[in-house]
């Protein structure tokens, strides 16, 4: 690491940039299952689009107002950053590029080859023409440019043939012999249609599988598409456009938010450019008129790519039934107390549980929703909801609790990004039957997990509930790692009840005993547990500082965790994306080591844990330590009082840290560098070790006969 700087924060958006090379390295990383590399490869398209919509598209903004920007963005000027931006996506998109070539030579050597239109063989030829007839073009929308009036719009979701058609030149003047006229150009554009799968398995031959972008089934497919037009040639480069993905809310008082968000999300598609990636064989001719056309202007990020763009379709890659080209799954662990059969709410009386998925169950949380819509002791049921399942049963048991009385309410966050849409139609379906809904606060998003229900015991309310660091998205979470606490902690669900009541009257805040809430609170009570630890230092106490999170890009923060280093706490960061602290730097972050892990699983858990003096506190949360977390959103972190998750999360934390396959170091430069073992040490990998480690505790406890301890 180094031992000097001249700057002491990370570019944000270059730190996120580093993340996205992480998730690259999975997919050139040989000893990863050749399929799941694939799907590295569509993981880092998808994430580098939504990088462009939003991250890019908001610097792009501050530079084109002619502002520096250099305050905000930690000492570079908007203007730089851009060009910066765009040269490492540029060097970025070639490395993807040599991978997925080199993952393609792979897959002929497991005898699945991917071929394009030059390379159908007779075997196919009648497959793939009538693919397209009966499965292709009824979709196809096919448009001529020369004469229109206005250019169509392009879809920053969609990809596009960009076709050229050079015309035949006139018969009388080569029989005149009469100097040869400039050939007729005509442009077309095909979108390239969504709702068809874009691996195209063909039939097996030889014992070999056959596969085809559907971007070449078109290609293949020209002749008949332009069979009116009499042409000499006829060319086809993919290219694709990046709009910024930013918001506008309509100050209209007299419509609702549900219209609103609505409508914004609409006005979205017609968006400002803010990248254009092109094939970059196109020919020149062919490339100014669509960048013409397009009016996209050198200010915006105009990437050479290769023959295909969205790439993000790799993420659906099919298996083609060679499941040893793909990690092995692990079934979700049970939970030693719990069970999916008797009464949650008995055991969850009892002492607290901790639910770390997909280790474990999600399941609980969906059964914990099912038995409060039919328990007759459930009066009421609030919950806040920001990404949703496609076919979310999260929902289905909501309504299922309205439908048998209870009385629902939810908060659902309508300007979940890039999730609108879908939050809008559940809001509607929720509205139908009764629930009653919360659409967030003016100026601030609400990204708090939480759930609490009232129940009537012997003449009592009781409260029950759960606290989560990750979205109620049982799609999700099978793939992002998140704990959810199960808790019958009276106090603490009052400081819950408390977050509904402030959804309601937003003009009172509340005080809370237990919960540390943002935006008024999680800031200053972060400082004062840094500051803690930094007098236990000074006194010559234990003091160390454990965090696990997302993101970590808040520059007073990062300060106070500055301080706490040269006030000699010892300080682990486990951060899977943004990074904007430099650790190592003598005489600024020597105490601080940090990490990302980049495995088959998304990093997605908050927890924080903090010495006091060798009796930890711990906490989970759904906030990052970033400006919008701390600042501009409902966030809450809860304290963790049952000693045995106390454990588990500390435990679980030096599982992670302990890792020497898929660790690696945050550093100034961004080399990725991956934690090297030390001869002799044995491999350990993290999330495996993460998932051994409940499997063993599972063991321990059924061979022991453990019973959960009461409260």
């Amino acid at each position: 690491m180094s031992t000097e700087t001249s700057f002491r924060y990370i570019d944000r958006e270059k730190s996120w940039l580093a993340f996205n090379a992480r998730v690259l390295q999975e997919a050139a990383d040989e000893s990863v299952p050749l399929l799941e590399r694939l799907r590295f490869i569509g993981i880092f398209s998808n994430n580098l689009d939504e990088f462009f919509r939003v991250r890019f598209a908001a610097v792009r903004r501050l530079s084109l107002s002619g502002v520096s920007g250099e305050k905000i963005l930690g000492g570079i000027s908007a203007q730089k950053l851009v060009k910066e931006i765009t040269e490492i996506v540029i060097k970025q998109q070639a490395e993807s590029l040599r991978v997925l070539h080199s993952i393609e030579k792979e897959l002929v050597k497991q005898n699945i080859i991917i071929i394009d239109e030059t390379e159908v063989s007779g075997e196919h030829e009648n497959f793939v023409k009538d693919f397209f007839i009966q499965k292709v073009s009824p979709e196809l929308v096919t448009i001529i440019l020369n004469d229109l009036a206005e250019f169509p719009l392009l879809k920053d979701t969609s990809g596009y043939l960009a076709i050229k058609l050079v015309m035949k030149t006139e018969l009388k003047a080569k029989m005149l012999g009469l100097v040869k006229p400039k050939p007729e150009i005509r442009y077309a554009i095909i979108e390239i249609p969504k709702n068809t799968n874009r691996i195209v398995e063909l039939p097996v031959k030889d014992g070999k599988q056959y596969l085809m972008l559907l971007d070449d089934v078109i290609r293949y497919n020209l002749s008949s598409i332009f069979n009116i037009f009499d042409y000499e040639s006829i060319s086809a480069h993919m290219i694709k456009i990046t709009r910024d993905a930013q918001l506008d809310i309509d100050s209209d008082m007299s419509k609702s938010m549900l219209e609103k968000i609505a409508s914004s999300v609409k006005d979205r598609r017609i968006g400002e450019p803010v990248r254009f990636v092109y094939d970059q064989s196109i020919e020149k001719d062919t490339l100014n008129f669509f960048l013409n056309k397009l009016e996209i202007e050198k200010s915006d990020g105009i990437i050479p790519g290769g023959r295909y763009h969205n790439r993000r379709d790799y993420m659906n890659f099919p298996n083609l039934g060679r499941f040893d080209l793909l990690y092995q799954p692990k079934a979700p662990l049970p939970v030693d107390g719990l069970s999916l059969e008797g009464s949650i709410l008995n055991r969850i009386a009892q002492k607290d549980y901790l639910i770390n998925a997909p280790f474990q169950s999600f399941s609980y949380l969906i059964k914990f929703l099912r038995e409060a819509a039919l328990d007759p002791k459930v009066t009421t049921i609030k919950i806040t909801l920001y990404r949703l399942a496609k076919n979310s049963q999260i929902i289905s048991s909501l309504i299922n609790a309205a439908k048998n009385g209870k009385k629902v309410t939810v908060q659902i966050e309508l300007q979940a990004r890039f999730d609108e849409a879908s939050n809008i139609s559940y809001a509607e379906q929720m509205q139908q039957e009764g629930i009653e809904l919360i659409f967030g606060i003016k100026g601030l998003k609400v990204h708090s997990k939480i759930c609490v229900i009232d129940r009537v015991e012997e003449g009592k309310v009781k409260r029950y509930g759960f606290i989560s660091t990750g979205n109620f998205n049982e799609t999700t979470a099978k793939i992002y790692t998140d704990l959810t606490l199960f808790t019958s902690h009276q106090q603490i669900l009052k400081d819950v009840a408390k977050i509904f009541d402030f959804f309601d009257v937003n003009y009172r805040i509340h005080r809370y005993k237990h919960l540390i809430v943002s935006p008024h609170y999680t800031r200053s009570k972060f400082y004062k547990l840094i500051d803690r630890e930094i007098n236990n230092a000074i006194a010559g106490r234990p003091a160390y500082i454990n965090l696990k999170m997302n993101s970590l890009s808040d520059y007073p923060i990062i300060d106070k965790l500055y301080e706490a280093s040269n006030a000699g706490v010892k300080i682990k960061l486990q951060v899977r994306g943004i990074c904007s602290l430099i650790p190592g730097v003598k005489g600024m972050s020597e105490n601080i080591e940090a990490i990302s892990i980049v495995d088959y699983l998304l990093e997605h858990t908050r927890s924080y844990i903090f010495c006091n003096d060798d009796n930890p506190e711990v906490f989970i949360s759904s906030a990052d330590f970033m400006t919008r977390n701390l600042d501009g959103r409902v966030e809450v972190t809860c304290p963790i009082y049952d000693e045995d998750i106390k454990k588990q999360i500390i435990d679980t934390f030096n599982v992670g840290w302990k890792g020497n396959v898929k660790a690696r170091f945050h550093s100034e430069k961004f080399e990725n560098k991956y934690r090297v073992r030390k001869e002799g040490e044995a491999i350990f990998r993290a999330q495996f070790e993460t998932y051994n480690y409940y499997r063993d505790r599972l063991d321990f406890c059924e061979l022991n006969s453990i019973k959960p301890s009461k409260k």
